[in-house]
């Protein structure tokens, strides 16, 4: 299994020398207000990613040349966010991070931020996944052992349905099946303890909180929608990977997608949305803390990371 999930490190480039001190640095947390709830972004760490092996593109240099305009060394060093919603009732985490899957010194450091930002593992009462990958849901165990002892996973009926069914490894399976394969383990003791809820394309969660299916990056890829008093915030899991690259070349496809020709439409159809309507994104894999906006900009689009504000301000 250890040989398995150093299969994604082919893309996740190994050759980053990381020292103690730097360890200090990947354990963090940052809060914003929308409209009655507080959100708060929390850092499990980063991965160096190979742009060239990760985007599925027959043009190396434009891959090249829009990293070389945003002043981004390949491979990248690629944040993985996860979001703490806290509302009147709940504290619900918005994917879970890689854990040790990565077996990276950076990542894995999702409870510390959730220390750092004065909670406990055990207050979280859900967790949403948008889909099952090993930087989604890798850190709902460590060494088998459950990291959220109090809280419910809910997760697309699609997705949950497609890993039942591939649990095991098959001849001749896609890669993104066996390098992914770590993640539905790490779900499995919530399984096991009947803490799981699924729900099936577009749902309502709870008061102010829905899902929305975007199924292509897997089977079951949704986003989370929040809303509260006019203002509107979007979780969109795997919808970008490498922004400097996919939000002005929104076609090119990632290797892991499962469904390469649904997932290229679903992201086009986001980024088209979100400029048009300017609400606020949170991204999993866009710089730490991953709160912005889309503006329209030729054919593509151009990122608008939202102020630094000290009274969680987002504008």
């Amino acid at each position: 299994m250890k040989r398995l999930f150093f299969n994604i490190l082919i893309i996740v480039s190994s050759c980053v020398g990381v020292s103690a001190q730097q360890k200090n640095y990947t354990a963090g947390y940052y809060g914003i207000k929308v409209g009655e709830f507080t959100v708060t972004a929390l850092l499990d760490g980063t991965v160096p990613v190979d742009a060239n092996k990760l985007l599925v593109s027959s043009n190396k240099k434009q891959v090249d040349q829009l990293l070389e305009e945003s002043f981004i060394n390949n491979p990248v060093e690629t944040s993985i966010n996860a979001y703490l919603i806290k509302t009147p009732q709940r504290l619900i985490l918005v994917d879970a991070g890689a854990g040790e899957l990565f077996k990276s010194p950076v990542s894995g450091n999702l409870t510390e931020s959730i220390q750092n930002a004065g909670y406990k593992a055990e207050q979280i009462t859900d967790i949403l996944l948008t889909h099952i990958h090993l930087d989604h849901s890798g850190g709902l165990t460590v060494k088998g052992n459950i990291q959220f002892p109090n809280a419910v996973v809910h997760v697309d009926k699609n997705e949950l349905d497609f890993w039942l069914q591939h649990e095991k490894p098959a001849v001749d399976e896609p890669a993104g099946y066996t390098a992914n394969r770590g993640a539905f383990l790490a779900l499995k003791p919530y399984i096991q303890k009947g803490s799981v809820k699924t729900f099936q394309g577009a749902a309502e969660l709870f008061p102010g909180i829905s899902s929305a299916p975007y199924y292509g990056h897997t089977y079951g890829h949704c986003v989370y929608v929040l809303k509260s008093n006019r203002e509107k915030l979007v979780f969109i899991g795997d919808l970008v990977h490498i922004g400097a690259v996919q939000f002005q070349a929104p076609r090119l496809s990632n290797e892991f997608d499962f469904d390469k020709i649904k997932a290229i439409a679903q992201r086009e159809k986001i980024y088209k949305e979100a400029a048009n309507e300017n609400y606020l994104i949170a991204a999993d894999h866009i710089a730490f803390p991953g709160f912005g906006r889309l503006k329209k900009d030729g054919d593509g689009y151009k990122w608008i990371p939202s102020n630094f504000s000290s009274t969680g301000s987002t504008r």
